[in-house]
């Protein structure tokens, strides 16, 4: 099975592992808690409607009222100032809920709305994350060198660092403004600032719902803005350095195949006129290879087997580095790269470059380096015709 599948169905059973997981947890923690809700509530209406001599039709028609006013308390919610909250939450998928469209044009114009965008906004945060990443990046490497540091690079664990300690420097911020204009406690604050944040909008905490603020405090309400748009930012790059590396895995994956198998087509192409080649040159070499009628399977096994482990032997190095910088990473030792530069200078001039132990053609050899690498490359004796310099490819 291929390595995208396994990924896929490993990643589907983890996520319905993890809602089951979910769902026991917030059983236990809430059910009760919910159930004692229910009780309470159901007494209190009981209370209100003998208190009061209420109806059960005349008390539908106040719980109906008191819905109604809930989106209202904060004031006029569609001027500007309230529009201008209301397309964030739009745009940026929060969606608290603590005010929608009522007439049927807006219901329309919102979906269109929408639908132009979310897309463009998720786009928008990944990019500016993606230039903040590689701002910090860069500023993160001056620093290293100017303090004088051995090894300046900055690693993927120093990025994750710093993005993981923003995330939390940002929610500590909004945490702390929140609880001293909505006066919530700091742990209230910092859950409302996680819920919006993540673009979970719950809405049972929303600012900017009380006194009429959206009105009577344009600072705040400016700060508001400001503070959910950059903390969008800031959470969107922490994602862009994390989650979408693995989101592009199998993307990757599926591109370094494909290449590798037009790499090995054209290899298999190559190999198929350089066996002509030899057999035309060298016939007793080819039937003493493949042992009879199996000579010319036997010559293009061994010369896949070298391209596949990109060897550095003058004789069979015929793709440059570039072609095949997706293909198997080099394993053949640094001493054997020198081949092909001194079988390029005794060709134009022979006897400049003196066959030494660390710049022979391995083909020489009786037991090369790479032998130990493949278990099948020591039947390379036997090829006679591989000893030619490339000028037969």
């Amino acid at each position: 099975m291929k390595r995208q599948n396994v990924r896929t169905l490993a990643l589907i059973m983890c996520t319905f592992t993890y809602l089951l997981v979910g769902a026991a947890v917030f059983d236990a923690l809430e059910s009760e808690e919910e159930t004692a809700e229910r009780r309470r509530l159901e007494a209190k209406s009981q209370e209100l409607k003998s208190k009061y001599n209420l109806s059960a039709e005349s008390y539908r028609e106040l719980e109906w009222v008191v819905l109604k006013l809930k989106p209202h308390k904060a004031g006029v919610q569609w001027k500007f100032a309230g529009s201008f909250y209301f397309a964030i939450t739009v745009i940026t998928t929060i969606g608290y809920g603590h005010a929608a469209p009522s007439t049927d044009g807006g219901k329309v114009f919102c979906m269109v709305y929408a639908l132009l965008g979310i897309p463009l906004t998720l786009v928008m945060f990944q990019s500016l994350g993606e230039r903040i990443n590689t701002f910090v990046k860069y500023l993160l490497h001056r620093i290293k060198k100017c303090l004088g540091m051995r090894r300046a690079e900055v690693s993927m664990a120093n990025m994750v660092t710093i993005g993981f300690f923003s995330c939390i420097s940002t929610l500590c911020i909004g945490a702390a403004a929140f609880s001293y204009y909505e006066h919530w406690s700091f742990f209230h604050a910092y859950y409302y600032c996680f819920i919006t944040l993540t673009t979970i909008g719950f809405g049972d905490y929303v600012a900017l719902q009380k006194d009429e603020a959206l009105q009577n405090k344009p600072q705040y309400v400016a700060f508001s803005f400001v503070y959910i748009l950059t903390g969008l930012t800031v959470i969107g790059a922490f994602l862009n350095l994390v989650v979408l590396r693995f989101m592009t895995m199998n993307a990757e994956d599926e591109k370094r195949d494909a290449e590798h198998r037009a790499l090995l087509t054209r290899n298999g192409q190559a190999s198929s006129i350089h066996a002509t080649d030899t057999a035309s040159a060298a016939p007793a070499a080819a039937v003493g290879g493949g042992g009879g009628g199996g000579g010319g399977g036997g010559f293009r096994n061994v010369y896949a087997e070298v391209l596949h482990f990109q060897s550095m032997c003058s004789c069979l190095w015929y793709k440059s580095r570039e072609k095949l910088q997706y293909s198997i990473p080099m394993i053949i030792p640094r001493d054997l790269s020198t081949s092909d530069t001194c079988v390029e200078q005794s060709h134009s001039s022979p006897g400049c470059c003196p066959e030494t132990p660390s710049n022979r053609c391995f083909c020489n050899a009786r037991r090369s380096a790479i032998s130990s690498v493949s278990t099948g490359l020591h039947s390379l004796a036997t090829f006679q015709g591989l000893t030619k310099r490339r000028s037969s490819v």
